[in-house]
């Protein structure tokens, strides 16, 4: 099973980096308190904020948690105790601290240099272009939208960090987990021969649930509840999935050409639980003739599996979160020391900045994204969807307004009817 984000390591992060960095910036990154400190903000004060936090912390002595941001007061509350409690460079001042749907400007307007853009994903691409309007540096927590239009968003974003020589590191942590990095380089390398097919699977249990109050309006319900509405999370393939895609377009070097998929919502079923399905199964095809099969569900009782199988004409690479083997004519297997990629994403990070030479991960995982997202359309309508119909697409998921009051739970897609925007 994947590590959790709040996995315990006990190795340093100076130590977790050093196979991923070169001397000399591994050599910045562990004495980075003397180039000063990186005042970071977090705009997402929930589990994964937090975490992300936490994990920042643990990267590097030369970064403080400064400033935080959420729609809910609450969850900015929980956050600011529990990043108390680890020591001065996360105590974060009461006058830094900003809640309500534009809270995210306010702390853009201050003096931080990194920010942490974990909010639900619904709210990635406006975030992430203040953020770079602002010129910050970013860690940009995947999935990156919940449509086309988000995701052409982002890629122009992402354009614009480039000019300005700003460095984003996307939630992708695979890309920066020791086994994975070990298997792409074979690959790449030719051990498995050319690839001619893949498969992507995250099958797994449900998750967490907040049960309704009385005193929430339905606007407050559904971000208290944002895994169940597409609007908030680009339903599980695209919030969860992203991950095993990501791999397969990493190992491509492309993104798909077309995709057919198909799904449904049969478990859960109840109001509780929004308007999203519970399993999907899309077919990916690209442009070298590779096709990949993927799967995504969300079900408990059920067989789990997260990993990524890489099928070429020499041999087979099986890639999961600390683990990746090679078999055929060039058998491998990793061992070692994996780390922690959450935090290691983080070291590589602090790094580029340190270095002067940028890293952007923003076009890369806006790919990945699109790709979940197009696979997702294909399944909600029963149609099959090309990258240019998904590039291209108008669709945009967002409510009337952003204002806690009244807001209709989204019709359940009904592949045949459901029609493509």
């Amino acid at each position: 099973m994947p590590i959790t984000r709040r996995a315990f390591v006990a190795s340093t992060a100076a130590a977790a980096g050093a196979y991923a960095l070169a001397p000399d910036a591994l050599l910045r990154a562990a004495h980075a308190g003397a180039a000063g400190t990186i005042r970071v903000g977090v705009v997402g004060c929930g589990g994964r904020g937090t975490g992300a936090a936490e994990n920042m912390l643990e990267a590097s002595p030369q970064t403080a948690i400064v400033a935080l941001a959420d729609v809910f007061p609450d969850r900015l509350e929980s956050c600011r105790q529990r990043l108390a409690t680890l020591g001065d460079r996360s105590k974060v001042a009461t006058d830094r601290c900003h809640t309500g749907f534009d809270a995210y400007k306010a702390l853009l307007a201050g003096d931080v240099d990194l920010v942490i853009l974990a909010t639900p994903p619904h709210f990635r691409p406006a975030h992430f272009a203040e953020a770079v309007a602002k010129g910050k540096h970013v860690f940009l927590e995947k999935p990156v939208a919940v449509d086309p239009v988000g995701a052409r968003a982002v890629l122009a974003a992402a354009a614009d960090a480039d000019a300005k020589r700003l460095c984003v590191v996307a939630g992708t942590q695979r890309r920066h987990e020791r086994c994975y990095l070990e298997a792409m380089k074979r690959v790449a390398d030719g051990a498995i021969g050319p690839l001619v097919a893949a498969r992507a699977t995250w099958n797994m249990g449900g998750l967490w649930m907040n049960p309704r109050k009385p005193e929430w309006s339905d606007m407050e319900w559904q971000l208290r509840n944002w895994l169940y509405f597409t609007w908030l999370s680009g339903d599980h393939i695209v919030e969860q999935h992203v991950h095993n895609l990501d791999v397969v377009s990493w190992a491509t070097g492309a993104h798909p050409t077309r995709a057919i998929g198909m799904g449904g919502r049969q478990v859960r079923v109840q109001p509780a639980y929004g308007h999203v399905f519970d399993h999907f199964a899309v077919e990916y095809h690209y442009p070298s003739g590779l096709f990949c099969e993927s799967f995504a569900r969300q079900t408990d009782g059920c067989a789990s599996r997260v990993d990524e199988w890489l099928h070429g004409t020499k041999g087979i690479c099986h890639t999961m979160s600390g683990a990746a083997e090679i078999t055929g004519e060039k058998p491998w297997k990793f061992e070692g020391e994996n780390g922690n990629p959450y935090v290691q994403e983080l070291v590589d990070l602090i790094a580029a900045i340190n270095s002067g030479k940028p890293v952007n991960e923003a076009k890369t995982v806006a790919e990945s994204t699109l790709t979940a997202i197009m696979g997702r359309m294909s399944a909600y309508t029963g149609k099959e969807i090309t990258w240019e119909q998904a590039m291209s697409s108008k669709l945009e998921l967002r409510p009337p307004a952003y204002a806690m009051g009244p807001l209709a739970t989204p019709d359940v897609a009904v592949p045949g009817r459901t029609p493509i925007e």
